[in-house]
């Protein structure tokens, strides 16, 4: 009986511990910032408001002036090696795309991701983000049809094809939970091609589709349903505007009919004061360059009409591009998610001079719309440009003055090709002077080791039982505090087009010109003053200095 007595007892006191057991302390709150990237396609310089431009840019002006505006930020000069570089805190070759997403057989020119990169997304995910991306992946290998008719039905949305590149290289298998967006590069704006949702193609759009508008509305979407969680997210936004063909909506378009009725050098001196008189530029140290290789004045070019509609086409596709970027700033706002997301804002690359209508349908080009009408790629500047049944883009000359106060364009590695500009608004983690201007440099291959030190991540050195390749990164975070850091010295080289820039001087060649062109940089920043023939000596040791980088990371042919 004694023995049942004790029982009861104990099995009482037991019972009183578990009652009165001190509860586990709640779990503590992640306070790590969301992220969110957001990259335009061929951007120019000068091209939003608070960069000098006369575009309606009011959501990137805010974030602009609640945040810091760089001088000094450098992308790889082109759409996918901007993305490889950016993605995994590599230099693009040594991430894999060296020229475009065309298979090479060369470890720097894969034309996707490299297997012992790792992305952000991956690095994020791993570390406890939720992951998401909307836009233009391009940065895996575009699996063509092999018949030529075929792939012509296959552009116009009149044959069916389930994957655009090996779904391993999709970005749902580079660390995003969620993607929508198109695997490819160029975009028909009302209809694109390669659409995908996750993995799964995306086979009819809405009549009124347009697909900056899908971008960013999806992105808020995202925004919106990754906020219930407990989780902190990183969120890139790859835009495709205003990259080529022209396409805006026409109450877009209305808005900017007279603007560029003026003319290339009257827009483009006006962008220049605004620089100089916002602190961008120095007007000292860049004097506004003279247009590349071209004497024609606007009063005598027999296209008026037609480049001042093109222009206003380009100036529509980033306002509304704009606007979406509002409704994403509204999302955040309204889950409560603002004050702590550290939001970036670029462009991949300079403003393009390409003459998209020379190239023709073919390859990524269509040559009807889905409901089989004709797409005229207007040599002879006949067609105002804007509708879907259109390809056209703004040329060389109006990319002068988008990359203003910058020398040439998209795909060289002057600075009017590989400058851009580079927004980063934090409200609750930039503690420096509000709506300042650093003259921090940076790269994009930098957002990798910025990132993982806002969310308290790491970079492996394995990952998924692969090899990580190291990272090439230097973060960004003191630059959040107003401190500056050390200058890194910077390459480049895509189609042989390539720079160096070390402390006061960057040395630099065109791709079609072996000469190696120098320059004091940081007192001559728009590269109007060669210098190589004063200065031998700093030749041949920056032409060492690049070499020996080229042969260590990957670049061929080999380098000359």
């Amino acid at each position: 009986m004694k023995k049942i007595v004790l029982s009861i007892t104990a099995i009482a006191i037991a019972s009183l511990f578990v009652f009165f057991k001190r509860p586990a302390p709640p779990k503590a709150k992640d306070n790590r910032p969301n992220i969110v990237l957001i990259m335009a396609d061929d951007l120019g310089f000068s091209d939003v408001g608070c960069y000098g431009s006369e575009i309606h840019t009011p959501n990137i002006d805010y974030l602009a002036s609640q945040g810091i505006k760089y001088t000094r930020f450098y992308n790889t000069s082109r759409c996918c090696p901007t993305r490889a570089s950016l993605l995994t805190g590599l230099y693009n070759q040594q991430a894999g795309i060296g020229n475009m997403t065309d298979v090479e057989d060369e470890p720097g020119y894969l034309g996707h991701l490299s297997e012992n990169s790792v992305t952000i997304a991956e690095v994020l995910k791993q570390a406890g983000y939720h992951t998401a991306m909307t836009g233009k992946w391009h940065v895996s290998n575009t699996i063509g049809q092999k018949d030529p008719q075929e792939q012509m039905k296959w552009l116009n949305h009149q044959s069916y094809h389930p994957t655009f590149s090996p779904i391993e290289q999709y970005p749902t298998s580079r660390g995003f939970e969620k993607f929508y967006g198109t695997i490819w590069g160029v975009v028909d704006f009302f209809d694109p091609f390669s659409l995908v949702n996750g993995t799964e193609p995306v086979k009819t759009v809405p009549k009124n589709y347009y697909h900056t508008d899908a971008i960013n509305d999806t992105a808020a979407s995202y925004i919106r349903q990754m906020s219930k969680s407990d989780k902190p997210f990183f969120l890139y936004v790859a835009e495709n505007a205003p990259h080529w063909p022209l396409m805006a909506l026409p109450e877009d378009i209305a808005k900017y009919k007279d603007t560029y009725k003026v003319g290339w050098d009257s827009i483009r001196a006006a962008r220049y004061r605004r620089l100089v008189k916002a602190g961008v530029i120095d007007p000292k140290k860049a004097p506004l360059s003279e247009r590349v290789n071209d004497k024609l004045k606007w009063e005598d070019n027999p296209d008026k009409e037609w480049d001042a509609a093109a222009m206003a086409v380009h100036a529509a596709m980033i306002d509304r591009m704009d606007q979406g970027i509002g409704r994403i700033i509204k999302a955040l706002k309204e889950t409560g998610q603002l004050e702590n997301t550290l939001i970036v804002f670029l462009s991949d690359n300079g403003a393009s001079n390409e003459n998209c209508t020379a190239y023709g349908p073919g390859f990524d080009r269509p040559d009807q719309t889905r409901t089989g009408e004709k797409i005229v790629y207007d040599l002879k500047k006949q067609i105002i440009p804007g509708k879907q049944t259109s390809y056209a883009s703004i040329g060389q000359r109006w990319a002068n003055v988008a990359n203003t106060p910058y020398r040439y364009w998209k795909a060289e590695s002057y600075e009017g090709g590989v400058h851009t500009p580079m927004i980063a608004f934090w409200p609750k983690g930039i503690t420096t002077k509000k709506g300042g201007v650093s003259a921090q440099m940076g790269h994009v291959k930098d957002f990798m080791a910025t990132f993982i030190e806002v969310a308290k991540a790491k970079y492996p050195t394995e990952y998924k039982g692969r090899k990580v390749l190291p990272s090439q990164s230097k973060s960004m975070v003191s630059s959040f505090k107003g401190k500056a850091a050390e200058d890194e010295v910077l390459f480049n080289e895509h189609f042989r087009a390539r720079y160096v820039r070390a402390k006061d001087w960057k040395m630099v060649s065109l791709s079609n010109d072996t000469t190696w062109r120098l320059y004091r940089i940081n007192g001559d920043e728009t590269e109007i003053n060669d210098v190589a023939g004063k200065y031998p000596e700093k030749v041949s040791q920056l032409s060492s200095l690049w070499h020996t980088w080229a042969q260590n990371n990957k670049v061929y042919p080999k380098p000359r």
